[in-house]
């Protein structure tokens, strides 16, 4: 998991750890949100979302950008000061149950979002990159392998940050996706020709 400016401690592992966090956290790293629009967006009950987001905020994960008043209430906006994934040590301190569910959202997504860009217009951009590579590695291999990826998710991020501040608010951004994956193949297929 990357942080703005330290190492993450076992209270904040184990805060993202569970999956509506961590889901709260992808909506909250995305843009400004409010709780209630957290929980449109994930289909969650109010209540149990704005529980989540209470503990991310106090852990630190999340932090109040403003407020604003509705109906005789005050409705609170939040935005993500982490990022909602994982670096390989954090990973590894997390039980193995917490993984798996972690792992099931973003998977959720992924899949979905690039089946509807292929079903459109996703992939017309000149610049648009799949590919899909089959590997036979070693443990050495398989720790240099992790070690590129999360750099290309740094990268990736940096140049994310880079854009931002080159589109400032006068311009719309060319929004984009990108989703890495590695992983030992399961069943029948597993291995490959």
């Amino acid at each position: 998991m990357s942080t703005r400016g330290g190492k993450v401690d076992d209270r904040l592992i184990k805060a993202i750890g569970h999956p509506l966090r961590h889901r709260a956290l992808v909506v909250l790293s995305e843009g400004v949100a409010s709780p209630k629009a957290v929980a449109e967006r994930l289909g969650e009950p109010l209540g149990r979302v704005s529980h989540h987001v209470r503990v991310l905020a106090e852990l630190g994960a999340i932090e109040l950008v403003r407020t604003e008043p509705r109906r005789g209430a005050v409705e609170h906006f939040y935005r993500a000061v982490i990022q909602p994934w994982f670096d390989d040590e954090a990973w590894s301190r997390l039980p193995l149950a917490t993984r798996r569910a972690v792992f099931g959202q973003p998977l959720q997504r992924l899949i979905g979002d690039v089946s509807a860009a292929a079903r459109g217009a996703g992939f017309d951009h000149g610049q648009a990159h799949v590919s899909y590579t089959v590997l036979e590695l070693d443990e050495t291999g398989m720790t240099e392998m992790a070690e590129l990826l999360r750099e290309t998710l740094e990268r990736a991020l940096v140049l994310g940050g880079e854009a931002r501040e080159r589109l400032g608010s006068e311009r719309a951004p060319l929004r984009t996706e990108l989703g890495i994956v590695h992983f030992e193949p399961v069943g029948d297929d597993a291995g490959g020709d």
